[in-house]
């Protein structure tokens, strides 16, 4: 089964250099929109595909420079005897390391046999197929992979229009399932030619009166029509080639009807099935036309459970289900620098990468992340981020941000999960709790690699700073919020047992309604150490959190106390940042 151990891409679309080697399994391309997922599919395809006619256009070119040619190398392995012969291909057959991705001339023993086809397009806009080979080339020779070889290679694309894969077309994966053909010989060929006598029979009554008239200006013009016309059906229009044969189910429906979802269900079995004739697929948007429990049978299909593997895979998604039914090792972010290098970054299993792949998969999709310490600082953004949008439309999730929820613990984890995902290529902020502080070393290797964090100031936590920075009415509101959401028992005996017992929460509130003192300092402390109580936090959770964010924090955010202003600014204008 051949597989593709190297993809070079050089001047194709937004491409201008990409070097990759991809995985033998299954290789899901994510990223943000725009970074050459599809592009990277369109190249293997071009270049392996069984096609003879390809029409290219100068907006095929990087940046539209004619000057400099389009080239697609894909190195081989694995392959078959018939590209194995030494009378055919022995020039051309070199050698591949894994470790280092580099193609030595000479086939060697321990390395990997392999062949090296590329794609050339220049200004003539000619696509030229050829195996390369030094040693070849040495000698004047120039050959491409023989068109019965390549019709074995060519990758099956499920695409929008998987269902032209349900008949017996040329390149169909139904031709690839087994050896048997349908017979379209004399039988077909007579049946065409009864339709055609049968319509005439009836068209010469239905169009007598035209037929007559055609008939009559052919005599007067010396149009020689043998007596008489007739309407028959075109030959050429009724001939039977290999489209006409297509599935159907049992009451006759012809399957290409099937939904875009169940034809790509369908032919990726299909596709499987031939995996020993064509093992390379190619999937764009994996998750069209599919509900999420179909869309894992899709992934199951095309082998993403199995070692090893059955089909070498190329697929790009937007899906979180996509992602999180995959392991790190069969994602890969696709990452596109200013000079238009790409990269193509295995995601990997280690355990804070693959934690997130499980718990957060969206943030794999996004264009920047916000590792959060847990559940309370969730909220916090998706509240603020609900005030900001309605107060001025300025949406976090616009600017194509999410967040990741380490679910507490040593702030330490954090800055480890946000170095991961930094050196994936993702813009990172970590936002932590300053009442257990970080390790130093583990800050700086994070900041070092370009991540950025918001800390609360030394020894708060996010219900310190609101109970101390909001100014007293956001401080009352907070103190409703959480009777209404713990009932006032609780409250009034976190505060008691905070305060041990010198202050209660009557005595607050007669302070706020008789004498309209503000908020003491020591007061506000006691109540945001009673509002993180380890076992009965009072909005320790996504939803609560988010409800206070965007009631309470929001509208005092920009009158509170002038440092944690400035901290909530930050926090607001990070997502936008170029």
């Amino acid at each position: 089964m051949t597989r593709i151990c190297k993809v070079e891409i050089q001047n194709f679309r937004t491409i201008r250099l990409l070097n990759w080697q991809p995985s033998p399994g299954l290789n899901c391309l994510i990223g943000p929109g725009d970074s050459g997922k599809t592009t990277i599919l369109d190249a293997i395809d071009l270049c392996l595909g069984a096609r003879r006619n390809i029409s290219f256009t100068d907006t095929d070119f990087y940046g539209l420079d004619v000057t400099q040619p389009i080239s697609i190398t894909l190195t081989l392995g694995s392959l078959p005897d018939a590209l194995m012969r030494l009378d055919s291909y022995g020039n051309y057959l070199q050698a591949f390391n894994r470790a280092n991705g580099l193609v030595t001339e000479e086939p060697e023993q321990g390395l990997e046999t392999v062949l090296c086809l590329r794609l050339m397009v220049d200004s003539e806009l000619e696509p030229v197929w050829s195996l390369v080979s030094q040693r070849a080339q040495a000698q004047g020779q120039e050959r491409s992979i023989a068109w019965k070889d390549r019709l074995l290679l060519a990758p099956a694309r499920l695409g929008t229009y998987a269902s032209s894969n349900l008949s017996w077309t040329r390149g169909s994966v139904l031709n690839r399932l087994t050896e048997e053909r349908p017979n379209l010989g004399a039988e077909l060929a007579n049946a065409a030619r009864q339709a055609r006598t049968s319509f005439g029979g009836q068209a010469g009554a239905q169009l007598a009166a035209t037929l007559q008239i055609v008939t009559q200006k052919a005599n007067e013009l010396g149009v020689s029509v043998g007596g008489r016309t007739q309407a028959l059906l075109d030959a050429h229009a009724v001939s039977i080639g290999d489209g006409a044969i297509v599935l159907h189910d049992a009451t006759g429906v012809p399957l290409r009807s099937l939904g875009t979802g169940s034809s790509r269900l369908l032919v990726a079995g299909m596709q499987r099935a031939a995996a020993q004739q064509a093992s390379v697929a190619l999937v764009d948007e994996v998750e069209y036309g599919l509900e999420p429990h179909r869309l894992t049978r899709l992934l199951n299909s095309l082998g993403a459970k199995e070692s090893p593997p059955p089909l070498q895979v190329f697929l790009t998604t937007h899906s979180p289900v996509a992602v999180r039914e995959l392991n790190g090792n069969q994602l890969f972010v696709v990452r596109k620098s200013p000079d238009g290098a790409h990269q193509v970054l295995q995601v990997g299993v280690a355990d804070d990468i693959q934690s997130t792949v499980r718990a957060d998969p969206e943030a794999f999709l996004a264009r920047s992340i916000i590792v959060c310490e847990g559940a309370s600082e969730v909220g916090l953004i998706r509240g603020l981020d609900h005030f900001w949008t309605n107060a001025n439309g300025a949406s976090m999730l616009a600017a194509g941000t999410a967040y990741v929820n380490v679910g507490g613990g040593e702030p330490d984890r954090c800055f480890v999960r946000g170095l991961a995902l930094r050196q994936l290529g993702y813009r990172v902020l970590v936002m932590v709790d300053a009442d257990k502080p970080p390790t130093a070393a583990t800050v700086q290797a994070y900041v070092d690699a370009g991540g950025e964090y918001i800390i609360w100031r030394e020894g708060r936590a996010l219900e310190d700073e609101l109970f101390l920075s909001l100014p007293d009415a956001g401080v009352d509101a907070l103190l409703q919020r959480a009777i209404d959401l713990v009932e006032e028992d609780l409250v009034a005996a976190h505060i008691q047992t905070q305060s041990n017992g010198r202050l209660t929460l009557a005595q607050i509130r007669q302070q706020r309604q008789q004498l309209g003192v503000p908020y003491p300092l020591a007061t506000r402390q006691i109540l945001g150490l009673a509002a993180r109580n380890r076992r009965n936090g009072w909005f320790k959770s996504v939803t609560k959190f988010e409800d206070v964010a965007r009631d309470i924090l929001g509208p005092y955010s920009q009158i509170s106390e002038p440092e944690f202003v400035t901290l909530i600014n930050r926090l607001y204008w990070w997502p936008h940042a170029d």
